[in-house]
C-alpha cells in the first residue's frame, strides 16, 4: 500500500514537504535557544500543524492534495472582488454601480466638483446609449423646485413629495445610526424617508423627517399574535405626525414574489418591539398577504387603511409580473370606485441585503417595461394624474429622474445612491453583519464610524444637489416642470447606425383608449385578461 501511495506524485510530494518541515523543525528545535532559531520555529511550527490537519481531514479534496498551501485560494477569492473594484474595473464596468456612479453620488454628497472632464466617456454608438433631446430655446422661467400633490379626491390629507425620496430600507436590514442620519438627512432636505417592511422604529421618528410607512405581508409594526393586520395598532401609529403616507408592498425587485425570515438569533429587543414579535424568535415575513387575496379586496384594504391613518394617501409598491395583474387593480378601482392614491414601481434591478440569486437574476421585470406597463394601465383607464407613480430602481442621477418621468413617473426613490452617501462602499457585505462602514450592520462596534449628524447633512446634499441636476436638465430640454417629459424626448439607439425615441419603440396609450379598445394587440390582451375579482387570468 505505502508503495503505491508513494507512486503518487501529489502524495509523494506531500510526503517529502512533511519529511522536510519534520526535519527543519528538528534542526531547530537542537538550538531553540538562539533568538533567531526561535522566530523560526514560531514561524514553522503553525504551518506543519495545519499541513498535518490538511494531509488527514475528509472534506476538501485540494487541502488534502496540497496542505497548507491550498489556503491560498481561499484568501484569493476573499481578496478578489476588492482588487477587482480598485486595480481591474474601468471607471463605467462595475456592477451593481460603476465607479463612475458611485463618485458621482459621493462628489455630490460631500460638496465637491461633481463636473466631469474632457467629454463623455460612454460609447455614444453603442446600443446601450441612450439620451434626452433638448431644445434649440431653453426654457427661462423653470421653478427651481418642483413637488408632486399625492392624494385622490377620497384622501383628506394629501402629501406633497419632492421628486427624490429616500426608497425602502428596514431597520434591522440598516443599523439605528443609518436609519436616524437618513431620516434626519429628510428633515433638512424636507422629503420622505420610506421605511421598509421592518416596521416603524423610534429611529424613523426620532428627528422627525417625513415618514412613508411600508406595510408588507408580516405586517410588522401592526400585527396581532398570529400575524395578521391589527386594525387598532395600525391606527394609533399611522396617526404620528411624522407618518405622511402609508405604502402596501405586495413585492419588490430584488426578490419578488418572496417572503423573508429574520433568524431569531437576530431579533433583538428593540426589532422585537419595532415589529410586534416576541424576541428571540424567527420573524417571519410571508410571500403573500393574509388580509386580502383578489383585486377587489386589496383596493378595499388600501381605503379602509386610509380611513384609519385619518385621511393620509395609501399606496401600493410591487414589481410587475403579471401585465394583467396590475391591470386587474386598475379594474378593480374602476369597479369599486375606491382609489389607490399612489403605485410605486420597483424594478428587476432593485437592491436589498441579501436575496436568492435566481430571484435577482431572473425573476421580476426591469423598472423600465414595469413602468411603462403602469403608465398605461393608468392613462388608458383615464386615471393618471388622479393617481400618482412612482419608480424605484437604480437612480442615482438628475438624468434617471429625467428619463423615468418621461416614461410616466411623477418622482422617483431611490435606495442605494443615498447608502452611497452615508459612505456605503458597496463592499457587498449587506447580508453578513461585518458592513466596514457601519450602514448595513447591527454591530455597536461598527456602526460607531457613521457619525449621524455629519452624515446627515452628506444625505441632504445629495439630494439637493441631484434635484438640481433635473432642473438643468429641464431648462435645456425648454420644459417648465418634469411633468413635461414626454416619451417621444427619451431616444434610444438600437444599433450603430440607428435610434429611435421610446414611443416608437414600444406602445404608449391615449387617455381612455384600454376603456375604448387599445390599438396595441398586447395591451388589448392583457386588459381583457385582468379580472377585478381575481388575480388569476382570464380566459376569453
Amino acid at each position: 500500500m505505502v508503495a503505491a501511495l508513494t507512486r503518487d506524485h501529489a502524495f509523494s510530494r506531500n510526503l517529502l514537504l512533511l519529511i522536510g518541515l519534520s526535519g527543519t523543525l528538528g534542526a531547530l528545535a537542537m538550538g531553540w535557544r538562539h533568538p533567531r532559531t526561535l522566530w523560526l520555529l514560531i514561524l514553522f511550527v503553525p504551518i506543519l500543524v495545519l499541513a498535518l490537519i490538511d494531509l488527514t481531514q475528509p472534506h476538501h479534496s485540494l487541502r488534502r492534495n496540497y496542505p497548507a498551501s491550498a489556503r491560498f485560494r481561499w484568501f484569493f477569492e476573499w481578496l478578489r472582488p476588492f482588487a477587482r473594484a480598485y486595480f481591474v474595473e474601468s471607471d463605467l464596468d462595475g456592477r451593481p454601480y460603476s465607479h463612475d456612479e458611485r463618485a458621482l453620488v459621493y462628489a455630490r454628497a460631500k460638496g465637491e466638483v461633481d463636473a466631469h472632464p474632457f467629454g463623455t466617456e460612454l460609447d455614444v454608438y453603442s446600443d446601450e446609449y441612450e439620451w434626452l433631446a433638448h431644445s434649440i430655446a431653453p426654457s427661462r422661467d423653470a421653478p427651481k423646485e418642483t413637488r408632486v400633490h399625492v392624494g385622490t379626491d377620497q384622501c383628506s390629507r394629501p402629501y406633497q413629495a419632492a421628486r427624490l425620496n429616500i426608497s425602502a430600507m428596514s431597520f434591522g436590514a440598516l443599523g439605528a445610526n443609518a436609519i436616524e442620519a437618513l431620516n434626519l438627512g429628510a428633515k433638512i432636505g424636507n422629503f420622505y424617508h420610506d421605511t421598509g417592511e421592518g416596521g416603524l422604529s423610534p429611529y424613523h421618528l426620532k428627528h422627525g423627517g417625513d415618514v412613508v410607512w411600508e406595510i408588507g405581508s408580516g405586517y410588522f409594526g401592526c400585527r396581532d399574535k398570529q400575524g395578521r393586520f391589527d386594525a387598532g395598532h395600525f391606527a394609533d401609529r399611522a396617526a404620528h405626525d411624522a407618518v405622511k403616507m402609508t405604502e402596501i408592498k405586495l413585492s419588490q425587485g430584488a426578490k419578488p414574489g418572496h417572503g423573508g425570515l429574520l433568524p431569531g438569533a437576530k431579533v433583538t429587543l428593540e426589532i422585537a418591539a419595532t415589529r410586534d414579535v416576541p424576541m428571540g424568535e424567527d420573524c417571519l415575513s410571508p410571500a403573500g398577504h393574509s388580509a386580502f387575496s383578489t383585486p377587489i379586496e386589496l383596493v378595499e384594504f388600501a381605503g379602509r387603511m386610509r380611513e384609519l391613518s385619518g385621511g393620509k394617501p395609501v399606496g401600493i409598491k410591487l414589481c410587475v409580473g403579471y401585465p394583467h395583474e396590475l391591470f386587474a387593480v386598475v379594474k378593480a378601482m374602476i369597479e369599486t370606485g375606491i382609489l389607490i392614491d399612489f403605485i410605486v414601481i420597483d424594478g428587476a434591478e432593485g437592491g436589498t441585503g441579501a436575496a436568492p440569486t435566481e430571484l435577482s437574476d431572473r425573476v421580476g421585470m426591469p423598472l423600465r417595461e414595469g413602468l411603462m406597463i403602469a403608465r398605461n394601465a393608468l392613462v388608458g383607464s383615464n386615471l393618471k394624474g388622479k393617481i400618482r407613480l412612482a419608480a424605484s430602481g437604480k437612480i442615482t442621477s438628475g438624468a434617471g429622474i429625467a428619463m423615468n418621468a418621461a416614461l410616466g413617473a411623477d418622482w422617483c426613490n431611490a435606495a442605494r445612491a443615498f447608502m452611497f452617501s452615508l459612505g456605503c462602499v458597496q463592499s457587498m457585505r449587506c447580508h453578513t453583519d461585518t458592513c466596514p462602514t457601519g450602514v448595513a450592520t447591527q454591530s455597536v462596534a461598527r456602526q460607531r464610524g457613521l457619525v449621524i449628524p455629519e452624515k446627515a447633512e452628506r444625505v441632504a446634499r445629495f439630494q439637493r444637489s441631484t434635484l438640481s441636476a433635473l432642473h438643468d436638465i429641464v431648462v435645456a430640454c425648454g420644459l417648465h416642470s418634469p411633468d413635461e417629459f414626454t416619451p417621444d424626448g427619451l431616444r434610444q439607439r438600437i444599433s450603430a447606425v440607428e435610434m429611435r425615441s421610446m414611443d416608437e419603440l414600444y406602445p404608449f396609450v391615449e387617455p381612455g383608449e384600454l376603456l375604448d379598445g387599445a390599438r396595441d394587440a398586447r395591451l388589448a390582451r392583457w386588459w381583457a385578461q385582468a379580472d377585478a375579482a381575481s388575480f388569476k387570468r382570464r380566459v376569453a
